[in-house]
């Protein structure tokens, strides 16, 4: 796995909204790492690899097994962050033994990929990335419930700027979750379930003091943060704010708030706060997570390249740097 690092990171969706982001980030973080921009747009694309430098674009065709690119392509990992309804960038990744990351799908999607993990359990490392912002937002909530013995509850409420809704890529996002399947899973007293009806929203106050009704979504932090707290609630709400609720000469950003309660080490309970506030919009954040993620899968930080096997954000990054590096980036976290 150690000889795949000197080739380039083929991003699927690389000159999208999050992909571009990511390739930046990316640039930043590793300065001397290869990158292949995998887009239908070539030409489009090209101005991208130009200013990123050390990158180039190629046309990626997802309806075919080789992907449509040369047999003599090689790479160290492959990123989609796009939706890949056939996985054929899955099966290119596993049959070069490729580390490969998936960023667009939610808790109902993983089926099909978790499906072929389980065929082929040796050939790459599968991280399934469909976490909030990139698993930023599930990594500082473990960084957080470190404070308790036992944690009993965590929820978290985002807001975002109306106009703060992403590319093409996000925009379908949203309307497979509305359309699709309307029904977001949730941890509700021990058991998870599909809300229905009021249990699908939440009211939360937000950073400034604001109360925002937020709407359920059913990303892959609800079962991560499950697994690794062993929380009997967990739940993720999304609310949207209106640019003339904006105040007046705030440009747009978005906000996290992060609710854990439980028992702490000395014996008491209580509830905690955690806020996230970014003055970047939501792809900043996502492609960052993305960004941190392929450094560690390919050993370029934290660790040696990962082994094959099937993995989610907290199993490969550890929450307290990823707290002080999201620092770095100009996160500011406050409790």
């Amino acid at each position: 796995m150690s000889s795949n690092t000197q080739k380039p990171v083929l991003l699927i969706g690389g000159s999208g909204v999050v992909g571009s982001r990511a390739a930046k980030t990316l640039r930043r973080l590793q300065p001397g790492l290869a990158l292949t921009l995998g887009v239908r747009d070539v030409a489009r694309a090209q101005t991208l690899a130009r200013e990123l430098g050390g990158a180039e674009a190629v046309r990626v065709d997802l309806e075919r097994r080789d992907l449509g690119l040369p047999e003599t392509a090689a790479f160290s990992a492959v990123v989609v962050l796009l939706k890949d309804d056939t996985l054929n960038s899955m099966k290119y990744a596993q049959a070069k033994g490729l580390p490969y990351v998936s960023f667009s799908d939610f808790v109902f999607d993983i089926g099909p990929e978790v499906a072929l993990h389980i065929q082929h359990p040796t050939r790459s490392p599968v991280l399934l990335l469909g976490h909030f912002l990139g698993g930023t937002v599930t990594l500082a909530t473990l960084h957080f419930a470190r404070a308790f013995r036992r944690v009993d509850a965590i929820e978290i409420g985002a807001v975002f700027d109306e106009e703060d809704v992403g590319g093409p890529a996000a925009r379908g996002d949203t309307e497979r979750v509305t359309k699709d399947l309307p029904s977001p899973l949730m941890l509700k007293d021990g058991r998870f379930v599909w809300a229905r009806g009021e249990d699908v929203y939440r009211d939360f106050v937000g950073v400034d003091g604001a109360r925002w009704r937020g709407r359920a979504y059913p990303l892959l932090d609800v079962v991560s943060l499950a697994a690794a707290t062993e929380a009997r609630t967990v739940r993720l709400d999304f609310a949207v704010r209106e640019a003339a609720s904006r105040p007046s000469g705030q440009g747009v950003s978005h906000e996290v708030i992060i609710e854990i309660s439980g028992e702490r080490e000395d014996g008491t309970t209580g509830r905690v706060r955690h806020e996230l506030v970014d003055a970047d919009v939501h792809s900043g954040l996502s492609a960052r997570g993305v960004a941190l993620a392929v450094e560690r899968l390919l050993g370029l930080a934290g660790g040696p390249p990962v082994t094959p096997g099937l993995y989610h954000p907290e199993g490969l990054l550890d929450p307290a740097s990823v707290v002080e590096r999201l620092k770095e980036f100009g996160t500011r976290i406050r409790p």
